[in-house]
């Protein structure tokens, strides 16, 4: 149990059973007091639900039709779901949540957006337009076991994304992307074109980069050459939209289980999703950080906005002239914005988008804007600078109690162990099934350089194996670790198979393996086996 006492000591202190739990209370009795005040959920985000501390990690597929997000969910859990839909055209036109159940079925959005135990209450706001595309996929999978997968319908281009959804399909994925803890963009090698509706997508996602992702899908079937192109005219598009100076992680490959068209980038494909496999995995174990990062940016901008609405406040006349003062404030919000910033030391992009705000306040009645409430905005400083602080200890404790790898099953099974995982047989790992040491191949060309080096009763010092070492032109550090890994005895001298270790370590290094935190058995040499048991 987690608890402290805040500073206006209270009677009773705050007793946290978990990180879930003190999110929970921090956000009901601290942040929407002040949200709810200065209508904080007219403007940005509803308020936030027990469902939305409680809930799996979620990972949201975004992207153009046919670029194979619905075969990217099958591929993770090697299972076909309730209402998938693959094809070349359209064919996921409704937003599947994807989640783990006992019972195999669906459920439709108006049903599943009254259940308190689901995190998608709020979405009622949107309409039957948007229910009416929206369904819950449940089925019993052990990948779903650790996280849940929103599909989502293919984003359209051309002629086809003039026509009207009936809802507002950009501000449905920034709901979505504010509560998930993972966002992929996929993309098609061979259609590249970012529609309209894409660019206004990628851009309503703008403050959540840090949960984005970027997968090159489809890449077996194109050559290494038009790979290159397509990967660097990629980089060059999402550099335009997401306006950013730092590059997006970009994973490339071929997402699905079938065999690879063109196989010369195998090993590429095979490390990128390991590297993406790793990242998915890692979500349930940084799940309670996310949502406490979430919490401190909704508590920023709330602080922000209970800020503008007073400062218009303050600025209305109090019986003449309310409209004509109203357009005023509003067309001069940039002015607003600079004095708030210099009064109260706040970065600028703590703001919200100014034309986005202009736009939703000419809607509202300033006269019921409420003033200035100090105890309110020092509840919430108090829960930024005091009770964060402290809840960090337990996110940290609950990290440490969790697996690294809590995502288990489907695809992510087939990558861990066995022949097949990544990486296996190669570099430091060569020769881990074979019965002979595999040093012992080029052993005899690594003795006739050791026996040039005049050894003494068999052996060479540091100093002299450090003249033939360097040869390598790797950096002291690398080769410092490979005499560490080469002395097994730890004698401070090298025999000619201790040697032989050296040189094929350095083999593995220059053919751009990592080296091993410690040395495998089956690197050991034959004749220092023995001491190791």
């Amino acid at each position: 149990m987690f608890s402290w006492s805040n500073k206006e000591g209270k009677k009773n202190p705050e007793l946290f059973q978990n990180v879930s739990d003190g999110l929970k209370r921090l956000y009901r009795t601290k942040l929407f007091p002040l949200e709810d005040t200065y209508h904080f959920h007219d403007f940005h985000s509803p308020a936030l639900e027990d469902a939305d501390f409680d809930n799996k990690p979620m990972v949201l597929l975004v992207g153009q039709y046919s670029t194979g997000k619905t075969t990217f969910i099958r591929h993770l859990m090697e299972q076909d779901f309730p209402g998938m839909r693959i094809g070349p055209e359209p064919t996921t036109d409704s937003f599947i949540a994807v989640m783990h159940g006992d019972q195999e079925g669906v459920i439709p959005g108006n049903a599943l957006v009254v259940d308190p135990k689901k995190p998608f209450r709020k979405l009622n706001a949107f309409g039957n337009a948007f229910l009416n595309r929206f369904m819950c996929a449940q089925l019993n999978n052990p990948v779903l076991e650790s996280i849940s997968i929103i599909d989502t319908p293919g984003i359209l281009s051309g002629e086809k994304q003039r026509i009207s959804r009936g809802y507002d399909f950009a501000a449905v994925l920034e709901w979505f992307a504010e509560r998930v803890d993972r966002i992929i963009l996929l993309f098609d090698a061979h259609k590249l074109d970012i529609s309209d509706e894409f660019s206004e997508v990628i851009r309503a996602l703008k403050n959540h980069e840090d949960k984005m992702r970027v997968v090159l899908n489809k890449a077996d079937q194109i050559s290494i050459q038009q790979l290159m192109r397509v990967y660097g005219a990629l980089m060059w598009s999402l550099g335009k939209i997401i306006n950013t100076p730092e590059v997006v992680r970009v994973y490339i490959g071929s997402f699905w289980a079938q065999p690879l068209l063109i196989a010369d980038n195998r090993k590429l494909f095979e490390a990128e999703e390991q590297d993406l496999f790793s990242d998915i995995q890692s979500l349930p174990q940084n799940a309670a950080l996310r949502k406490l990062n979430d919490l401190i940016k909704r508590a920023r901008l709330a602080k922000v906005h209970a800020y503008i609405i007073s400062s218009l406040k303050k600025e209305m006349p109090s019986v003449f002239g309310k409209d004509a003062k109203k357009k005023e404030l509003i067309n001069n919000l940039s002015a607003i914005y600079e004095k708030i910033q210099k009064e109260h030391n706040i970065s600028p992009g703590d703001f919200p988008n100014l034309k986005k705000m202009q736009e939703l306040l000419a809607a509202q009645d300033f006269t019921k804007f409420p003033a200035m409430k100090p105890k309110l905005l020092e509840s919430v400083e108090d829960m930024l600078g005091n009770d964060i602080a402290k809840l960090m200890t337990l996110v940290r404790k609950e990290e440490a109690a969790m697996p690294s790898q809590a995502v288990k099953g489907g695809a992510f099974e087939g990558t861990m162990n066995g022949p097949f995982g990544h990486g296996y047989g190669e570099g430091a790992g060569e020769g881990i099934d074979e019965l002979e040491w595999i040093v012992g191949r080029d052993k005899p060309s690594y003795d006739e350089i050791f026996y040039t080096l005049s050894p003494i009763n068999g052996k060479i010092s540091g100093a002299t194996a450090k003249k033939e070492l360097v040869k390598s032109k790797l950096p002291n550090t690398v080769l410092g670790k490979i005499w560490s890994l080469a002395d097994v005895d730890k004698d401070g001298y090298l025999d000619d198979e201790e040697f032989a270790l050296a040189n094929h370590l350095i083999k593995v290094k220059l053919d751009g393996h990592e080296l091993p935190s410690k040395l495998p058995t089956h690197l050991v040499p034959p004749s220092k086996r023995q001491e190791q048991l």
